[in-house]
């Protein structure tokens, strides 16, 4: 499953007559007073950290400067890591950049705060309706537009194919899933660690997102809106699915290794490779690195995650667009935005991070719908991608990390049970989020 080098991204195209169209806009924009020229400047802030998606970025920026030369974007590079702490700052000391490319699920304390513009009615029809509505919710916080969700990657199971061909396993499609307690079944008979092997690793350094999302599937909520607005924490049967059955591949079935639950993604691919694990729940986007590292002969493939009586539904946090309250530019901020998520664009901006547009158009390109190295596998799952279940939940970010985190990772080793899980997610989740509720 190798993959053929990328051609180089040609040059500038020339004006277009949707770069016409935006400059049209742009004349309107009188409220955007430029600087002592005349000229605006916008400062862009990406998080773009692989190679082929920040040479995406860059050329986009070049492209729009080169044919807007009264508007000129500064790229400015920007890091996944500190991304909240620094915007935090930036919004604090007023020097937070025009615009802002974040994750949606780190956007509702941004929106409540003040310090991001509501751009609902600054967007152009075309991008409106060609992303889906269930994406829009994703950055949408009391009926307030604050990003547009543009790149988007479900979760999805990694699997050595060579292993699943000779166990004679039934393997799933999107059309015939496994179910959550068929997939239970099938890690068993994978390997129950007696011999090293291992039917699956879960990579469980981060938890919660993995938990929440997948838990869609089954019709876990875990937050609950009130009538009055406010948000609780409730731990019901359907939330139970998914970290019961993680926890008895562990502790009961031996069929997940409890070495993996502390890595990240990336640290269980050497495992893999070698072949200890037969399958990795991964991010659809760990496909590059897999292509990137796998040794010469290693057949995997892409199946789609376990279904529950949701389906396939699961939570997506998309990344997302987002321009500053403080920017004098909000209507010129918002025409690059639209420049830069064109379909064609949107198209080279997934393929650069190896993940999934938000953009029905750019969904359906041919480019993101072949069989070498699983693209039409995961473009099969967009349809079923929900808003994860934290994007509007004001306390998330401090829930996450004092109580659920902690809480998760000792119910998965085994140290604590369910009743416990349950007490500490609800109880002293409630008491996180009344803090940010008064």
């Amino acid at each position: 499953m190798r993959t053929t080098p990328r051609p180089a991204r040609t040059t500038p195209r020339l004006l277009t007559a949707t770069a016409a169209a935006l400059a049209l806009l742009l004349s309107g924009c009188s409220g955007d007073s430029g600087d002592g020229d005349g000229k605006i400047t916008l400062r862009f802030q990406s998080l773009a950290w692989q190679k082929e998606s920040v040479e995406a970025n860059k050329a986009l920026v070049e492209e729009w400067n080169a044919t807007h030369p009264d508007i000129e974007v500064e790229y400015v590079q920007g890091s996944w890591d500190s991304v909240h702490d620094q915007l935090l700052t930036s919004f604090e000391g007023g020097e937070a950049p025009d615009i802002i490319h974040d994750a949606s699920d780190d956007l509702a304390d941004f929106a409540y705060g003040g310090y991001l513009a509501d751009i609902g009615d600054l967007l152009p029809g075309r991008l409106k309706s060609d992303i889906p509505e269930r994406s829009w919710q994703t950055s949408t916080f009391g009926g307030k537009v604050y990003g547009v969700p543009f790149l988007q990657e479900p979760r999805v199971l990694i699997a050595n194919a060579t292993w699943l061909k000779k166990s004679g396993v039934r393997i799933p499609t999107p059309d015939k899933p496994w179910s959550w307690a068929e997939f239970r079944s099938v890690t068993k008979e994978l390997g129950d660690g007696t011999d090293g092997k291992y039917g699956v690793a879960w990579p469980l350094k981060e938890p919660v997102s993995a938990t929440l999302n997948l838990s869609l599937s089954t019709g876990g909520r875990i937050f609950h809106r009130g009538a009055d607005g406010k948000v609780d924490v409730c731990f019901e049967a359907a939330d139970e699915v998914v970290p019961r059955t993680v926890n008895e591949q562990v502790n009961d079935d031996g069929s997940a290794s409890d070495s993996t639950l502390g890595m990240g993604g990336s640290d269980t691919l050497p495992g893999f490779f070698g072949g200890k694990y037969a399958m990795v729940p991964l991010g659809f986007s760990y496909r590059q690195q897999i292509v990137q590292q796998a040794p010469e002969g290693f057949d995997w493939q892409v199946l789609p995650a376990p279904a529950g009586k949701e389906g396939l539904a699961q939570g997506v946090s998309p990344q997302t667009l987002s321009v500053a309250e403080d920017s004098p530019h909000k209507k010129a901020a918002v025409a690059f935005i639209d420049f830069f998520l064109r379909p064609e664009n949107m198209v080279e901006l997934a393929r650069g991070d190896w993940m999934l547009p938000t953009g029905t158009q750019a969904l359906k390109d041919p480019a993101l719908r072949t069989e070498q190295d699983d693209w039409a596998a995961g473009t099969a799952l967009a349809e079923h991608l929900r808003p994860a279940p934290a994007q509007s939940v004001r306390g998330y970010p401090e829930w996450k990390d004092k109580v659920a985190t902690p809480a998760l990772q000792e119910y998965y080793s085994g140290a604590i049970d369910l009743g416990e899980l349950r007490k500490r997610l609800v109880k002293d989740g409630n008491r996180v989020l009344a803090r940010y509720q008064r």
